[in-house]
């Protein structure tokens, strides 16, 4: 996720208090997946080695790419959940987000690519009215 995307998200969890507030607040959260990881060169016989400790650890623990950026976990209209994925204008999806939304709708969720804090609101208010 760009530093952009970053500050959409950012901006999103800031106005969605305001404009559902009877929300539960545990059942909207998001998905730490993305990112840049600190990582870590050695130096081995063959040469030297760079690798992220903490994203070696993060997928030991289950974190998959690809998974969407927020989720909303309140079914509605015959979906089982919304599944949000926040882009730049010019963001496109990485083939693992393309997996992550194919097989996410086979199980019945709503899958929705926003660009905008605005797409994000309509995004929500379009599911859960």
């Amino acid at each position: 996720m760009s530093h952009d995307e970053d500050d959409i998200q950012a901006d999103f969890f800031e106005k969605v208090k305001l404009f559902f507030p009877n929300l539960p607040d545990k059942l909207l959260f998001a998905v730490p997946n993305g990112g840049k990881r600190d990582r870590k060169t050695v130096q081995t016989k063959s040469g030297s080695k760079s690798f992220s400790p903490e994203a070696a650890r993060l997928k030991r623990q289950g974190v998959k790419a690809g998974v969407s950026d927020v989720i909303l976990l309140i079914p509605k209209k015959g979906f089982a959940s919304l599944l949000m994925e926040f882009k730049t204008q010019s963001g496109r999806q990485s083939d693992e987000q393309k997996e992550f939304q194919r097989q996410a709708e086979m199980c019945g969720s709503k899958y929705v690519i926003v660009r905008s804090v605005n797409d994000a609101l309509a995004a929500m208010k379009d599911y859960l009215n």
